[in-house]
C-alpha cells in the first residue's frame, strides 16, 4: 500500500453469473480523508461497498485495509472455495478450513471497518440506546460468570458501554430520544442514529452509503457538520456514496467516479466538476457530443 493509505483496492471485479457488475476497479482511500464515491444509478457504487466491507465476497482482485497497527485482506478474512493445493499443505488446509468457519463481516468490522446502507437497518423495536449498546459486543467485556455474580467488572463495563453510547447520542444529537424506540424516530433522525451506531463499533473507516438521501436541507446541512466532525476531531477516515452533488463538492477531498462498474475518473471536487468523462456519465452523452 502507498504511505498514508487506509485502504487499497487492486484490480477488483465482481459477477452475478454472467452480469458484471465491477471490473478491475483499482483505487485508494487516504487515511483522515473524506472520501465520495458517486456514478450513476446501476454504476455498480453500492456493490463495491459491499465487497469493501465483506457482504460479498468479489469475484477477484484485493481489498487490502490497514488500520489498528495492522493489514487486513478482506478476501481472505472472508474465506474461499478450498483447492486441490490447499490438501497438500497442512498450515494452507488449517487456514482455509479456519476462515470457512470463523471468517465474515464481523472480522471486517473487528479490523477497523464499519458502515451505514442506503436502506436503514435499525433495530426497529429496541430503544435508541440499545441499538448503541448492542453495536458495542465486540468491545465490551460482560462474560456469563461475570454477569451472573454481578462483579466489579462486569458493572464497569456496562458504565463504559452506557458512557461510549451517550457520548455518541450527544455527537449526532439524540440524547433527548435515547429511551424512545428506534422505529418512532424521524427518518433524519434514523439516518443519525445509524451514524451512532457504526462509530459505537470504533472504526477507522467509516462507509456512508447514501447517507443524505431523503434528507431536507437543513438535515443535509447537519449530516455534512457530523461527517466533518468525525474527520477532524475523531480522525476517522469517510468513503461515503452520495448522489447531492452539493454535499458531496463540499465536503471531500477527494472523488472516485464510477460507471458501468468501472472507474472512469477521481479527483479532487474541482477537477471531477468539470471533467468530460463525468459530465457524459451522467447527461448520458457521448464525449464528441459534449465537445
Amino acid at each position: 500500500m502507498s504511505d498514508g493509505e487506509i485502504l487499497r483496492v487492486e484490480r477488483l471485479s465482481m459477477r452475478f453469473g454472467g452480469i458484471r457488475a465491477l471490473h478491475d476497479v483499482s483505487l485508494g482511500v487516504k487515511c483522515h480523508s473524506i472520501t465520495a464515491l458517486i456514478g450513476p444509478n446501476g454504476a455498480g457504487k453500492t456493490t463495491l461497498f459491499n465487497c469493501l466491507t465483506g457482504f460479498y465476497r468479489a469475484s477477484g482482485g484485493r481489498i487490502l485495509f490497514e488500520a489498528r497497527g495492522r493489514s487486513t485482506d478482506v478476501l481472505q478474512v472472508l474465506g474461499g472455495p478450498f483447492r486441490a493445493g490447499d490438501f497438500l499443505s497442512p498450515r494452507r488446509f488449517a487456514s482455509r478450513l479456519w476462515y470457512k468457519l470463523f471468517g465474515g463481516t464481523h472480522l471486517v468490522n473487528r479490523a477497523g471497518l464499519a458502515r451505514t446502507f442506503q436502506n436503514i437497518r435499525l433495530f426497529r423495536e429496541m430503544s435508541v440506546l440499545e441499538n448503541l449498546l448492542v453495536a458495542q459486543h465486540l468491545w465490551v467485556e460482560r462474560g456469563l460468570l461475570a454477569g451472573i455474580l454481578n462483579t466489579r467488572g462486569f458493572r464497569r463495563a456496562e458504565e463504559q458501554a452506557l458512557e461510549h453510547a451517550f457520548y455518541w447520542l450527544e455527537a449526532v444529537d439524540l440524547v433527548d430520544c435515547a429511551n424512545r424506540l428506534a422505529g418512532e424516530l424521524s427518518y433524519g433522525q434514523q439516518r443519525r442514529l445509524e451514524i451512532a451506531r457504526a462509530m459505537c463499533t470504533r472504526p477507522q473507516l467509516l462507509c456512508l452509503d447514501e447517507p443524505a438521501a431523503g434528507l431536507n436541507p437543513a438535515e443535509t446541512a447537519a449530516l455534512s457538520r457530523i461527517i466533518r466532525t468525525l474527520r477532524d476531531a475523531h480522525e476517522v477516515t469517510v468513503l461515503l456514496i452520495e448522489h447531492d452533488m452539493g454535499l458531496v463538492m463540499g465536503i471531500s477531498d477527494h472523488i472516485l467516479v464510477l460507471d458501468h462498474g468501472e472507474l472512469i475518473a477521481e479527483g479532487p471536487p474541482a477537477a471531477i466538476r468539470h471533467d468530460p468523462k463525468v459530465i457524459a456519465a451522467y447527461l448520458g452523452a457521448d464525449e464528441e457530443e459534449l465537445a
